[in-house]
């Protein structure tokens, strides 16, 4: 099963921090795509919120498109700027943290 991209523009030139809002006391998403194969998904995470210790199937590729987030995998944590990015890999627990207000792009590989 194939799915193309979704809550997008297409053919045109966007940035895409600005493709998602922050909301006060929030982590908001927007999924792009999600198959069996592949996941990305959009995070705006309001100062101090988080997504709490999970695992994931796939290697998850999160790139900082604004703000200052910290990731933490297997008990370490990783302070991630705008422009920077991190794979925390598949089996590993791993956490999102809001340092700042803070919007990644999530890729994850299945």
């Amino acid at each position: 099963m194939s799915q193309k991209m979704k809550n997008i523009t297409k053919a045109e030139v966007l940035t895409l921090k600005d493709q998602i809002a922050y909301q006060e006391g929030q982590v908001v998403s927007k999924t792009l795509a999600q198959n069996e194969a592949l996941s990305i998904t959009l995070f705006s995470f309001a100062k101090g919120e988080e997504i709490s210790t999970h695992e994931s199937g796939g290697d998850a590729f999160v790139t900082c498109l604004d703000g200052v987030g910290k990731i933490t995998i297997d008990g370490k944590e990783y302070i991630l700027h705008e422009g920077e990015s991190i794979v925390m890999p598949a089996g590993h627990p791993h956490a999102v943290y809001g340092q700042e207000a803070f919007k990644m792009l999530l890729v994850v590989v299945f």
